[in-house]
């Protein structure tokens, strides 16, 4: 298994052992991996030192992990995080999810399914310029919303929209095939790459966060109850 070259992660994790367990695995792939025990060591650096991908623990001493993305979130917006808990509960992935987590994995994991996330979420994020493949425009506007492929930038009302690399992916695909309905296996497939190993429930929560952030031109995402998601026709 190869990332991208040159990856740097930073690791959020109090556990030694498993902190010792994921650097190792992340190293042997020829990656820099560099370990935090706690989230506010993290964020002390990050506004100087850009990682390619944090992943974080929830349970953390001082500062937990929900509240460790939210200071994330604010430094660097668009910085791929994947969180680690030994809660399972669906509440604590939901919640993960809407504070702007690309991915969640319950403890015990195995390390191998780990690389493979943490793989996945960086092809898409060192090479934005491949969700324009097969697509022979440069962008696409519908009123006055505005996605501009190559420059990885969405506008609204002449004011930049600041999104993830999931929810631009997500706005993207729906913008392609704007008027046929999506579903929300089918979005799974497409966008995560991932298939069933993630809930349909993170499509939801995801196209809520998307469509607060687009404001007005967020109603152009309508739901189709019992099917899943459609971006308006032309004309509407």
């Amino acid at each position: 298994m190869i990332f991208v070259a040159g990856s740097k992660i930073f690791l959020v994790e109090d556990d030694e052992h498993i902190a010792r367990l994921i650097k190792y695995n992340i190293e042997k792939n020829g990656d820099s991996c560099f370990t935090y025990e706690t989230g506010e060591k993290l964020l002390e650096i990050l506004s100087d030192n850009t990682p390619d991908i944090v992943v974080l623990d929830v349970m953390l001493p001082g500062k937990d992990g929900f509240e460790i993305i939210k200071e994330i979130k604010k430094i660097k917006s668009s910085l791929p995080v994947i969180m680690l808990t030994a809660r399972g509960e669906e509440i604590d992935r939901i919640v993960g999810l809407e504070l702007g987590a690309d991915d969640y994995m319950v403890k015990p994991f195995s390390p191998r399914e780990l690389m493979l996330r943490i793989k996945t979420i960086l092809k898409r994020t060192k090479t934005p310029d491949s969700l324009s493949l097969n697509v022979e425009k440069n962008s696409f506007q519908f009123k006055d919303l505005i996605i501009d492929i190559p420059r990885h930038k969405v506008t609204t009302g002449n004011k930049e929209i600041v999104l993830t690399h999931m929810e631009f992916k997500l706005l993207l695909t729906l913008m392609q095939r704007a008027g046929r309905v999506q579903s929300r296996d089918r979005l799974l497939n497409d966008v995560w790459d991932l298939g069933r190993d993630v809930t349909t429930r993170t499509i939801d929560t995801h196209v809520k966060r998307l469509r607060e952030k687009l404001g007005t031109s967020g109603r152009f995402i309508e739901t189709i109850r019992g099917l899943g998601y459609r971006f308006a026709e032309a004309g509407k």
